[in-house]
C-alpha cells in the first residue's frame, strides 16, 4: 500500500508524455500537410506560365515566361518583409487591427514557417493573374511594380480583412439573432476577385494590343492567335491539379476528427464545379459556333474551380450544379462583353478570376449550407425559426456583397493612381516597335525558339556521314556547321525538303550537292540579300529560281 502513490505518479508522469507525444505528431503531421499542398500550390506558377506562354505569340514567350518566374521571387522577399505582418502579424490595438496587423515585420520573433509558406504561396498566385491580362505589352518596370504592391500591401491586407479573426471583414455584423462573418474559405474572393479587378483595370489603362481592334467599324480587326495549343493546354490542366491542393488543403489541419473527410469534400467539390463550368460552356459555344473549343472550354473550367474556393468545404456535391452552370455562364458573359468593350485581355483574366470569384462568394450564400436554399427549404418544411433562417441567410448574402465590394474598392484605390503615374512617365506600355517585333530579344536578348538552332546541318557538308566508315570521308579541317543569325521559315523548310532524302546506297555515301556551286547555293541565308552595296542585283526573278530549283533537283542525288 505504501507504493500506491508511486504507481499513481508514474501513470500520471507516462499519461503527461503520451500526450505530449500526440501533441508533437499532431503538430508535425499538420506541418507536413501544409508544406505538402503549399509546394502543389507553388506548381501552380508553372501551370500560369504555360497557359500564358501558349496564348501569346512566339515573339513574346521568353517574357512572358520570365514574368511569371520573378512572380514567385518577387513575392516571398514582400511577403517575407512586410506581407506577413500586414496579413496575420499580432495587433494588440482593436482599432488598428481591424484593418491590419503590424508586428513579426520580416518574420521577427515568429516559427510558424509552414502558415507562412501556405500563405506565400496564395500571395503569389493573386499577383501573377495579372500579368495575363497585360500580356505582350507591358512594360517591365510595371510589372515589377504592380507585382511588389499586390504581393506587398494590396492582398496582406485583404486577408487580414476577411481571414484574421480580428479583420473588420471576419468579424461582421450582429443585430439581435443576425450574426454575419466573410465566408470565403479559400480565396474566392481576397485571392482571385483582386487580382481578377486588377486585371480589367490594368488591360483597360494600357490599352489593346496593336491590331487587336480597328478603329474603322467596316473593317475586321485581325485575330491574334496564342502560338501552342499544347503549352495552353498542358498550363490548365497543372492548375487544375494546383487547385484541389488550393482548396483542399486551406482546410490548414489534418489531424482532428472529420477534417480529412472535409478535405476531401472540398476536392471533390472543386473538380464538379470545374467539370460543370467547362461542359455548360462548351456546349453553348458549339451551339453558337458549330465547333468544340479546347482554349475556351480550360478557362471556362477554371472559372468554375475559382467560384467553388469559397465555399468548398460547406456544400453537398448536388450544389456544385448551380456554382459550375453559373461559373460557365458568367465566364461566357464577362469574356464577350470585354471583348465588346474593346478591352484586350488574353488570357481573360478578368472573366476567370474576377466573374468566378464573384460568383463564388454569392454562391456559398445561397448553397451552402444555411444558405439562402436551405433557409427557404427549412421555412417550406415548417420550421419554427423558418423566417429568422431566412432573414439571416440574405443577410449573410448582403455582406457576401458588401465584402466583394470592399475587394474591388480596396484594389482599385491602390492600383489605379500607380497604373496612372506609370503611363504618365512612359513606363507602362513597351514603345510600339518593341510591340510589334517581339519583346523578347529587344528587352530579354533570348528568343524561345532562335531560328538557326534549327535543322540537322547535313546540307552544309560536302558529303553525308556513313556510320560503316566512322565518318571518315568527312572534309578534315572544314567546320561542320554553318553559325546564322536566323534564316526564314520558307528557307528553312526547302532545306528540309532536300536535306531529308540523305541516306545511304550500296555503291558508298550519297553525295548531296555535285559541285562547290551547288553547295554555295543551299547556305542558310544569302549574305548578299544583306549586303547594303547590292541588295537590288541579288535579287532573283521567278523564273530564275525555277530554273534553279530545276537544276538542284537534276543534280542532287535522290
Amino acid at each position: 500500500m505504501a507504493t500506491t502513490p508511486n504507481y499513481t505518479a508514474q501513470i500520471l508522469l507516462l499519461q503527461q508524455e503520451m500526450d505530449q507525444m500526440k501533441s508533437d505528431f499532431s503538430e508535425n503531421d499538420n506541418a507536413f500537410f501544409l508544406c505538402s499542398m503549399a509546394l502543389i500550390i507553388f506548381l501552380m506558377q508553372c501551370g500560369f506560365a504555360f497557359l500564358e506562354a501558349g496564348a501569346v505569340r512566339s515573339k513574346n514567350t521568353t517574357n512572358i515566361l520570365i514574368k511569371n518566374l520573378l512572380d514567385s521571387c518577387i513575392a516571398i522577399i514582400g511577403y517575407w518583409a512586410l506581407g506577413w505582418a500586414l496579413a496575420f502579424g499580432d495587433c494588440p490595438n482593436d482599432v488598428i487591427g481591424l484593418f491590419m496587423g503590424y508586428s513579426q515585420f520580416f518574420l521577427a520573433n515568429f516559427v510558424n514557417y509552414p502558415k507562412f509558406f501556405f500563405q506565400y504561396v496564395f500571395a503569389a498566385t493573386s499577383a501573377t493573374i495579372v500579368s495575363g491580362a497585360v500580356a505582350e505589352r507591358c512594360e517591365f518596370a510595371n510589372y515589377i511594380t504592380y507585382c511588389s504592391v499586390i504581393s506587398t500591401i494590396v492582398y496582406p491586407i485583404l486577408t487580414h480583412w476577411g481571414w484574421h479573426p480580428k479583420g473588420w471583414m471576419s468579424l461582421g455584423i450582429s443585430a439581435g439573432f443576425i450574426k454575419t462573418t466573410y465566408d470565403d474559405f479559400a480565396g474566392s474572393g481576397v485571392v482571385h476577385l483582386c487580382g481578377g479587378s486588377i486585371s480589367l483595370l490594368a488591360a483597360w489603362i494600357i490599352g489593346p494590343r496593336i491590331g487587336k481592334f480597328v478603329e474603322d467599324e467596316d473593317e475586321e480587326s485581325d485575330e491574334i492567335l496564342g502560338h501552342s495549343v499544347p503549352f495552353a493546354a498542358l498550363g490548365g490542366f497543372i492548375l487544375m491539379f494546383g487547385f484541389l491542393a488550393f482548396n483542399g488543403g486551406s482546410m490548414a489541419d489534418i489531424v482532428k476528427p472529420g477534417e480529412g473527410h472535409i478535405v476531401a469534400l472540398a476536392m471533390v467539390n472543386t473538380i464538379l464545379s470545374g467539370a460543370f463550368a467547362a461542359l455548360t460552356f462548351l456546349v453553348i459555344h458549339f451551339l453558337y459556333h458549330g465547333k468544340w473549343t479546347l482554349l475556351l472550354t480550360i478557362n471556362a473550367c477554371l472559372t468554375g474551380m475559382v467560384a467553388s474556393c469559397a465555399g468548398c468545404n460547406k456544400m453537398e456535391p448536388w450544389a456544385c450544379t448551380w456554382v459550375g452552370i453559373g461559373a460557365g455562364l458568367i465566364y461566357m458573359g464577362l469574356s464577350k462583353w470585354a471583348l465588346k468593350m474593346k478591352i484586350d485581355d488574353p488570357l481573360d483574366a478578368f472573366a476567370v478570376h474576377a466573374g468566378g470569384g464573384f460568383w463564388g462568394l454569392t454562391s456559398v450564400a445561397v448553397i451552402g449550407h444555411n444558405g439562402v436554399v436551405y433557409a427557404i427549404a427549412s421555412a417550406i418544411g415548417g420550421a419554427s425559426d423558418g423566417g429568422n433562417q431566412i432573414a439571416q441567410a440574405f443577410a449573410q448574402l448582403g455582406w457576401q456583397w458588401v465584402c466583394a465590394l470592399a475587394i474591388i474598392t480596396w484594389s482599385y484605390l491602390w492600383m489605379l493612381p500607380i497604373f496612372a503615374f506609370l503611363k504618365k512617365i512612359g513606363k507602362l506600355r513597351v514603345p510600339e516597335e518593341v510591340e510589334i517585333n517581339g519583346l523578347d530579344i529587344f528587352k530579354h536578348g533570348e528568343s524561345a525558339y532562335p531560328l538557326h538552332a534549327y535543322g540537322h546541318g547535313w546540307h552544309d557538308f560536302e558529303k553525308a556521314p556513313s556510320s560503316s566508315t566512322h565518318h571518315k570521308h568527312l572534309p578534315v579541317g572544314k567546320k561542320r556547321q554553318s553559325v546564322y543569325p536566323e534564316m526564314s521559315l520558307e528557307h528553312l523548310a526547302s532545306v528540309y525538303e532536300r536535306s531529308g532524302s540523305v541516306g545511304q546506297s550500296d555503291s558508298g555515301p550519297k553525295r548531296l550537292f555535285m559541285n562547290h556551286n551547288e553547295r554555295r547555293k543551299s547556305r542558310m541565308i544569302d549574305f548578299d540579300l544583306y549586303n547594303e552595296s547590292g541588295p537590288k542585283n541579288t535579287r532573283k526573278s521567278s523564273e530564275e529560281k525555277e530554273k534553279t530549283s530545276e537544276t538542284e533537283h537534276e543534280t542532287m542525288w535522290m
